[in-house]
């Protein structure tokens, strides 16, 4: 590369940066009512970046909306005509007398010296006293044909902050560190710098993105501290005894505190997912703990000693735990081992909830019962609250009883609705609204700014004020902050923090798009951040690329434009990236007529670079820090192509030759850029669907499918590409746990019926419970309806979630079956068996799936930071779990009396192997 580029050019580099590096996680603002952009920049670059960058952590510290100092020769065409000069001229005359001189050494018998001459140019005073031109005794210097400036290398960026001018620093943490510990260390270092900051500079952190992190942490510890305490209360209702209580309470904390020490031991950190995975254990590691104490305390009701009765139950329910411990924990391995975004961000909190029912299922075989044999005590519920309990729950089972004999005798009726609902999660699953993940309130509307090609700088400036004015006007706000280009720009709007406002950023966001679509001259579009890492600037982001012309390509993505913006689906019209609007001014070199004139084509161009490029001719010193100079023609003179006409190009043997004696001007329109993607040529639609992520997406391929020939590829980049490739992992991991989960239960049961009664009578029926709160979403945020406080959409957490309930149900099942086989062996026929083991399981089952659910139901609830990720996994869990129970308590037995075996053969087998040895 480097052969291919001008002598002149600097040296390129290569910077390796993370893919989820786009936005920085905190800007940090410094702004002066009295001092320049230049020298704030200046500042910061050598007593503030450094100090930044050397925190721990800390990726880059880059300074955006820089200045930095540079010596500007703002050349005046009409001066230099008028002293027989060319811009080269005076290039050459700065790169021969603004020299670094490294002479070296004198040496002596008994001393040496360093030794070094003036021969360089450090102030504004030393350039304009520069000779440039002497000649008959007239000495022509730089100051009477240029203006000398201390000014900046370029002024194509304005930042502000709030409206006032500022200079802003983008902290980006290194990939593998921890983002609010490094921020945190960044505020503290920051304090330290406003200490130490000149009069007249002001800095403090105009954006910090680990703000929403740390709220989101703070929600769900609060929502932790309300699980706790439900899931008590839910306990205590349906044991009636405090007694009986502490027993499974005593798990949690105890399962709790070794999920973390294993999750320490795996070096995973306490992070949101992690802490959410917290959450959700304390609805699942007391069901084990429940499920002994119930069953003690049903042996100590028909008449054994509490001794008795934990020893018989402990080694009853050894099976069943070991297979319900093992069954959970199998589920999240897929999610564990899963590649792609969802393994990246999934499996700290899969093995952390892994660990954590691990440690309860040990609890319960080892701790309840113990706790049982010296709590509990006989005749408990012959008085007091839990007698209450205990007869009301006797006529539920009664009247479950009754239930239960109508639904074994019409069992034709029964496997007709579980085959029904089997088959409506399908298109349940299909219609469900889908998305990478839910939107969050982060706090913060962003803005993206597309002017026309040929704006200015001022230009847009102006935009960026009207912008502001656009962000001050709506009440949320607290500040804002815009980084300015030429034709494009950038804004931000933070809003005060979510206890202090009423309105979410749902609500602000549509609002600002109006006000922003209401500016005249730019078009301007609200986006919020993405809620994963490795999002695009908006959520649809869909590329056609192919081997043909850019302008082919184009024109279909205008078609395909056209037809979003009919459909109503999109917020405003797709964006397309690429834009054939770009004015040129070529100028047409006469070759013959150069050649006439003594020039060649390296002079000409040279020239003209030397005149409009503002390219750097060598460097000066400012405290010990080197600095460009760089000549060019004064704005004034290039206000418009045709004034270039009259600079004039230094010709043989110095004569001057005007540019229009030997070129002339011919206008045209270019793209402003070429875009490639995957080597072939591409043009990229995006924009921010007002239906869900996958219905904009499966849209626009419909549509494109339809009017694109063939040879050309459909292809997505940023969260449109993250779902397409992570809605495909969903089903495979799935499959998986569910293959899991049969071979565990096979090896346990020594069966592989037993697997299939558990699995097909309750798992498809527990989809179908959570299935309907993602296929009532709306699919149009825009429109109200009763279900939109409590439905959701099929995302990476509700999609973990429906793999977690295939465990959680599970274990109901488990209970039923394996009681009804020890029933069956002890002598019962099949369909009393099976009936008495509904009857005894139905208070372990109510009292765990009641636990479970109160557990997760918090999650349905909250709201502030990062409540949509935890509502969805929340409403997935409970819906599932309580229409799943139900279904599973009737449909469990018929499928039983379908598919299970009778273990009445095992029993006339072993009779008669006992008789023949008699």
């Amino acid at each position: 590369m480097r052969a291919d580029l001008p002598p002149e050019a600097e040296v390129p580099t290569i910077n390796i940066e993370s893919a989820d590096s786009q936005f920085a996680s905190a800007y940090l603002s410094f702004s002066s009512d009295i001092l320049k952009q230049n020298e704030i920049t200046d500042y910061l670059v050598r007593a503030v970046q450094t100090r930044l960058s050397a925190i721990q952590g800390v990726q880059r510290a880059d300074i955006l909306g820089a200045r930095t100092f540079a010596m500007r020769i703002w050349l005046k065409p009409d001066r230099l005509a008028a002293f027989n000069l060319s811009p080269t001229q005076v290039r050459q005359a700065l790169a021969a007398n603004n020299y670094l001189a490294a002479i070296g050494q004198s040496k002596g018998a008994l001393i040496q010296v360093n030794l070094s001459a003036d021969t360089n140019l450090n102030t504004v005073d030393d350039f304009k006293r520069l000779v440039v031109l002497q000649k008959n005794g007239t000495i022509v210097r730089l100051s009477d044909v240029a203006d000398v400036v201390l000014g900046a290398e370029d002024y194509n960026a304005d930042v502000r902050f709030s409206g006032q001018t500022a200079v802003f620093i983008g902290i980006w943490p290194l990939p593998n560190a921890n983002s609010l510990d490094v921020i945190k260390k960044v505020r503290n270092e920051m304090e330290s710098i406003k200490h130490d900051l000149p009069s007249g500079i002001k800095g403090l952190v105009a954006y910090d993105a680990t703000d929403y992190i740390s709220n989101a942490i703070t929600e769900v510890l609060k929502t932790l501290g309300d699980t706790l305490l439900i899931v008590m209360i839910v306990i205590f209702l349906f044991l009636g005894s405090f007694r009986s209580v502490l027993i499974p309470v005593v798990a949690i904390p105890l399962s709790l505190i070794g999920g973390i020490f294993l999750m320490q031991a795996f070096g995973f950190t306490l992070n949101l997912l992690t802490l959410l995975a917290i959450v959700l254990s304390v609805g699942l590691v007391v069901d084990d703990a429940i499920v002994v104490v119930e069953n003690v305390e049903r042996h100590m009701s028909q008449g054994k000693t509490p001794l008795q009765a934990a020893l018989v139950g402990a080694r009853e329910l050894v099976g069943p735990i070991i297979s319900m411990t093992i069954t959970l924990a199998a589920v999240y391995l897929p999610i564990g081992l899963q590649g792609g975004l969802t393994g990246s961000l999934f499996r700290e909190f899969a093995f952390t909830l892994a660990g954590a029912v691990t440690i309860s299922g040990i609890v319960a075989l080892t701790l309840s019962p113990l706790m049982s044999s010296r709590l509990l005590t006989p005749g408990i519920e012959e008085r007091g609250l839990p007698r209450f309990i205990a007869s009301n729950f006797r006529r539920l089972r009664a009247a479950y009883g009754r239930g239960l004999d109508k639904t074994l005798a019409a069992r034709p009726v029964v496997y007709t609705i579980w085959i029904a609902i089997s088959l409506l999660t399908i298109p349940l699953f299909i219609m469900s609204a889908k998305e990478l993940a839910p939107t969050e309130d982060q706090g913060v509307v962003f803005a993206i700014l597309d002017a026309s090609a040929n704006s200015t700088l001022d230009q847009n400036s102006h935009f960026a004020s009207v912008v502001n004015q656009v962000y001050q006007s709506i009440p949320e706000t607290e500040f804002t902050f815009q980084v300015t280009f030429p034709n494009s720009g950038f804004a931000g709007l933070v809003t005060k923090p979510w206890d202090n406002r009423t309105r979410t950023i749902f609500q602000i966001t549509p609002e600002v798009q109006a006000k922003l679509s209401a500016i005249p001259g730019i078009q301007a579009f609200a986006v919020t951040p993405p809620a994963l890492p490795g999002g695009g600037d908006f959520p649809v982001e869909f590329v056609i690329a192919s081997t043909a012309d850019t302008e082919q390509i184009l024109e279909f993505a205008k078609q395909l434009q056209m037809t979003a913006m009919k459909s109503g689906m999109f917020v405003f019209p797709p964006i397309i990236d690429v834009k054939i609007d770009q004015p040129q001014t070529e100028f047409i070199i006469d070759r013959d007529k150069a050649a006439a004139l003594g020039l060649n084509l390296s002079q000409v161009g040279g020239n003209l670079g030397d005149m409009v490029g503002g390219n750097y001719v060598n460097r000066f010193d400012i405290s010990g820090r080197s600095y460009k100079v760089i000549p060019q023609i004064e704005r004034s003179g290039r206000l418009n192509p045709g004034q270039l006409q009259d600079v004039y190009i230094t010709g043989p043997d110095g004569k001057l030759v005007q540019l229009a004696t030997i070129a002339t001007q011919r206008d045209t329109v270019v793209p402003r850029s070429l875009n490639r993607f995957q080597q072939l040529n591409a043009v990229k639609l995006s924009g921010v669907p007002m239906r869900p992520l996958d219905e904009a997406l499966g849209f626009l391929e419909k549509e494109a499918r339809k009017i694109l020939p063939k040879g050309y590829v459909l292809d997505y980049t940023g969260e449109s590409r993250q779902l397409r490739t992570e809605g495909n992992r969903f089903l495979p991991a799935f499959a998986l746990a569910i293959v899991l989960i049969f071979l565990v239960l096979a090896a346990q049961f020594n069966s592989f019926r037993d697997p299939f009664v558990i699995l097909a009578g309750s798992v498809p029926l527990a989809l179908f419970g959570s299935l309907i709160f993602t296929f009532l979403k709306m699919p149009d945020p825009s429109v109200s309806f009763w279900t939109q406080g409590w439905t959701t959409t099929l995302n990476i957490y509700s999609q973990v979630g429906l793999v977690t309930l295939v465990g959680l149900v599970s274990k109901n099942g488990i209970l039923i079956v394996e009681f009804a086989n020890k029933l069956q062996i002890q002598g019962l026929p099949k369909l009393d068996a099976v009936r008495q083991a509904a009857m005894i399981r139905l208070r372990p089952v109510l009292m765990t799936t009641a636990a479970t659910i109160a557990g997760h139901f918090p999650l349905t609830l909250v709201s502030g930071a990062g409540a949509a990720a935890r509502n969805s996994i929340g409403l997935v869990l409970v819906g599932g779990m309580f229409i799943g129970t139900i279904f599973t308590l009737f449909i469990i037995p018929s499928i039983y009396m379908l598919l299970a075996r009778d273990h009445a053969e095992d029993r006339e087998q072993e009779a008669a192997a006992t008789a023949a040895d008699i």
